[in-house]
């Protein structure tokens, strides 16, 4: 049964665009265009302090890709995605529409004894409307490399390294890079996802025909954003932190375009509020949030 690669959209908003690199780089040399979409509605969730939230986030990202014909590629990937949060009273608002854009030059390189390395440098931008776009700038890259160890198996380290909006810290964090065919219709691999910001998670998908894939994927998002000065804390900095998981079907009519519906929940989350200076003013959990959505993607 031939396998379809398209790893599962999931909520949130570091976007790894080493996914459009793999799925490109498997197209014959030469320019191809990308372009993928994302909507996700996130359902009521209670918070610890009292009072309750839910938030619509939507992506579009674009980009075109040079592949080399022998597994190499490179390209040019922008984004525009969307938090809308609605915290019901402007009492228990902390913050309100958060937008993040995104600039990445992904790359993929291959050698002729299986091995791969994918690097992928990036610009973001997160900040609350109202807010100037510089003072959420940040930067970072995501790296990797892996090895063929079969026909069924390839896997990896990686890791990566991005500034953060209000500190001079770096997040570091490692990753694993992995495409295990368990079987001719299940599959583990590494799933990146439209706006999806800590690093890859993993997505496990059965694949019941050529045009449908089932899925269930995991990740840890954390996404942290510059504050316009017209909050609880003017100036600050807000951070949206939690771990979802979903299940999806995915339908792919052609080999350039993916559909994929999903629905599951976010778990373990968490929000936190810092002044200007950094200091943390505010951290309130979550309760788990029902999650629903829609991703798109096409190859020209």
């Amino acid at each position: 049964m031939r396998k379809v690669q398209f790893p599962t959209a999931i909520a949130a908003a570091t976007a790894l665009t080493l996914v459009p690199v793999a799925a490109v780089a498997q197209q014959p040399e030469g320019w191809s265009a990308i372009f993928d979409g994302l909507a996700v509605h996130q359902g009521d969730a209670d918070l610890e302090g009292g009072g309750e939230f839910s938030a619509n986030r939507a992506f579009l990202r674009a980009g075109a890709i040079y592949s080399f014909g022998n597994g190499a590629a490179a390209g040019l990937v922008a984004s525009f995605g969307e938090f809308d949060y609605d915290f019901g009273t402007a009492a228990n608002e902390p913050w309100q529409d958060v937008r993040d854009i995104r600039l990445s030059v992904p790359i993929r390189w291959a050698s002729e004894n299986g091995l791969q390395v994918l690097v992928s440098p990036q610009l973001r931008w997160d900040y609350e409307r109202g807010a100037s776009a510089s003072d959420g700038f940040t930067y970072g890259a995501f790296a990797g490399v892996s090895w063929q160890l079969n026909p069924a198996l390839r896997i990896g380290p990686a890791f990566g390294v991005f500034s953060e909006v209000g500190t001079g810290d770096l997040d570091v964090f490692p990753a694993l890079l992995v495409d295990w065919d368990i079987s001719d219709r299940w599959n583990l691999s590494t799933g990146g996802g439209l706006g999806a910001t800590q690093g890859p998670g993993l997505s496990l998908s059965y694949a019941v025909s050529e045009q449908f894939r089932l899925g269930l994927a995991v990740r840890s998002e954390r996404v942290r954003f510059q504050l316009n000065d017209s909050g609880p804390a003017p100036g600050g900095v807000g951070e949206d932190r939690s771990i979802p998981a979903v299940v999806s079907l995915d339908y792919t009519p052609t080999r350039s375009t993916s559909i994929s519906v999903f629905v599951g929940a976010e778990f373990d989350g968490e929000l936190r509020l810092d002044d200007a200076t950094g200091r943390e003013v505010g951290r309130q959990t979550y309760d788990t949030a029902p999650i629903a959505g829609l991703a798109v993607r096409v190859l020209f």
